[in-house]
């Protein structure tokens, strides 16, 4: 495990389940189109998608249960009914004191990059919603690079769009598959133990923090 940068200047974000309770919700969407498949999709084999992107994770349902079906259509249906409930749920908040430490990041100085393995119309939706885009030098979405986390193309990338070497970055995950990705980006990683995200371990993680405002005597 890696030790806590000493000139931090770039925090790198994931979005679901670190900047927004929505897990809930996604996984609401993910079954209704999984009942809608007709389609017994396991609690095991739905926590292996935390932190993929939507159209990784059908890749795999489609091979796995072999489907004559477009991923990419399957998606958009998946889409249609988050879009749904993130619209009707009036209880959908960001996670507790996120928005206090992106602020005291921001005003610290440091560059605030999002990378979410969600697509930039859902990441968007977020950011007006709660009024967050001002903190925020860059979003990448996942959903638009060739590989999905675990692979770290999404953190090797925002690093350049920061302009920050590596080793003055740290990322934010609450996924095992996120932290992966991020491990092998060779970037320091918190993981954040979000009660919401099922099934994952940060056993990978740098460091695990409980509640943001610890990041306050870290950084």
């Amino acid at each position: 495990m890696k030790k806590i940068p000493k000139e931090i200047k770039c925090v790198i974000f994931d979005m679901d389940g670190v900047i927004i309770d929505s897990e809930e919700i996604h996984k609401k969407a993910y079954y209704e189109t999984f009942v809608s498949l007709g389609l017994n999709v396991s609690d095991e084999l739905y926590k292996s998608f935390t932190g993929s992107s939507t159209i990784n994770a059908f890749q795999r349902l489609v091979a796995h249960f072999n489907l004559d079906k477009k991923p990419e259509e399957l998606v958009l249906d998946k889409r249609r009914r988050y879009v749904n409930f993130f619209e009707n749920d009036p209880n959908l908040h960001l996670v507790e004191n996120v928005e206090e430490i992106i602020k005291y990041f921001n005003k610290k100085g440091i560059v605030l990059i999002l990378a979410s393995s969600s697509a930039m119309i859902n990441i968007d939706r977020v950011f007006n919603r709660f009024n967050l885009n001002g903190y925020f030098s860059a979003k990448i979405s996942g959903a638009d690079l060739k590989e999905s986390k675990p692979h770290p193309e999404i953190f090797n990338k925002a690093s350049i769009l920061a302009n920050i070497p590596k080793e003055n970055c740290v990322v934010i995950e609450d996924s095992d598959n996120g932290i992966k990705a991020a491990n092998d980006a060779n970037i320091f990683v918190f993981g954040y133990a979000n009660k919401l995200s099922e099934g994952q371990t940060l056993k990978n993680a740098d460091a695990v923090i409980h509640d943001f405002l610890e990041l306050k005597d870290l950084i």
